[in-house]
C-alpha cells in the first residue's frame, strides 16, 4: 500500500484546528497540518481520530507532545496507523527552551 494521505499535528501559541489547518496535495499524496494551542494538548486525540476517519494513513506529532502523547494517540487509534514524532537533538534543546521562554500558555 502506498502513502496517499498523512498528517502532522503541531503546537503553537493560540492555534486551533478550526483556524489553523492547512493541506496541500499533488496527484500522488495529500499532506495535512493541524495546529493546536499548547494549553489544549488533549485535543490531539479528537483531531487524530478525525484525521484517521478521513483516511489519513500516518500521523506525526511535533516534539512538544513528547512520548506519552505518542502512546496516547496510538492507543486511541487502536494502533491502526503509525504515530510518531519529530525530535530535536541535545544540541537544540537549550536554544529551543530559550526560544519558547515567555510564550503565552507555556
Amino acid at each position: 500500500m502506498a502513502l496517499r494521505k498523512w498528517a502532522y499535528i503541531y503546537l503553537s501559541p493560540g492555534f486551533s484546528p478550526e483556524k489553523n489547518t492547512v493541506s496541500t496535495k499533488n496527484d500522488i499524496c495529500e499532506f495535512i497540518a493541524v495546529g493546536l494551542d499548547f494549553q489544549q494538548k488533549e485535543r490531539v486525540i479528537e483531531v487524530a481520530r478525525e484525521l484517521y476517519q478521513n483516511g489519513v494513513q500516518m500521523i506525526e506529532l511535533c516534539g512538544g507532545f513528547g512520548p506519552v502523547w505518542i502512546a496516547k494517540v496510538s492507543e486511541a487509534l487502536n494502533s491502526a496507523i503509525p504515530v510518531g514524532s519529530v525530535a530535536y537533538g541535545p544540541e537544540a534543546r537549550r536554544p529551543m527552551l530559550e526560544l519558547l521562554e515567555g510564550t503565552p500558555g507555556l
